[in-house]
């Protein structure tokens, strides 16, 4: 038997002629083999692919750079047109922005109205960003337990299935039942590890998103208690 044989799954004997082919099995036909629990599996994916998408394409708008909304403020502040950095702090779709625009409508009051307000705005658009984000890390725990689930109710009928049998078991028929109970696993673990990856990568990047927002805090809190 060469190697190209044994990987296409056909057998060469020695006379150099084609032997049996050995029915393969395909990877919709493993998922369909776990039955209900594969398809629960697969709905839990498709979740966890869906919330880290939307998170992603959200995060992305919130991390924009800072550094040109400070500087416009600041000039704006500056130059006492509180009016002016009120409409481009308005026009900014980032956390950062509203988190301005809220401390420039208390700039008339003491400091720590100012802080305030700013941090109020600045919890509302954190549990923007964070919204979903624990479904995919409940994912990551829940996906495996339920692949190991189905291993087990699979193994309790492949083994019903044996002791059904009269006379000896065959090899395959054993083979077969432990192997179909074990896709199950195998599937909970795929889908567990991509939510457990998918998790870990946003809180990561809403942290980036965060620091940003404590450093346009302290830079406005800064500007306004600077003697100019």
């Amino acid at each position: 038997m060469n190697l190209l044989s044994v990987l296409q799954g056909t057998e060469m004997p020695a006379n150099g002629m084609t032997g049996t082919i050995e029915e393969s099995v395909s990877l919709f036909e493993l998922i369909e083999k776990g039955g209900v629990t594969m398809v629960i599996l697969g709905v839990l994916f498709v979740i966890a692919m869906y919330i880290l998408v939307n998170r992603v394409l959200t995060i992305r708008k919130a991390k924009k750079d800072p550094k040109v909304l400070l500087e416009k403020v600041k000039a704006q502040v500056l130059k006492g047109d509180i009016d002016a950095a009120k409409k481009y702090c308005a026009r900014d779709t980032t956390p950062m922005g509203k988190m301005l625009e809220a401390g420039l409508k208390h700039i008339s009051s003491n400091l720590n109205t100012i802080e305030k307000s700013i941090e109020n705005i600045a919890k509302i658009e954190l549990y923007k960003l964070e919204k979903s984000v624990a479904t995919v890390g409940m994912i990551s725990g829940a996906a495996p337990m339920i692949g190991f689930f189905g291993t087990v109710i699979g193994m309790i009928n492949a083994f019903i299935a044996i002791s059904q049998e009269e006379g000896s078991v065959s090899p395959k028929l054993l083979s077969s039942g432990i192997y179909e109970a074990m896709i199950t696993t195998a599937g909970g673990l795929a889908v567990g590890i991509f939510a457990y990856i998918s998790y870990n990568f946003l809180v990561r990047q809403i942290e980036d998103v965060v620091h940003k927002m404590e450093v346009v805090t302290i830079e406005f809190i800064e500007l306004l208690q600077s003697p100019n």
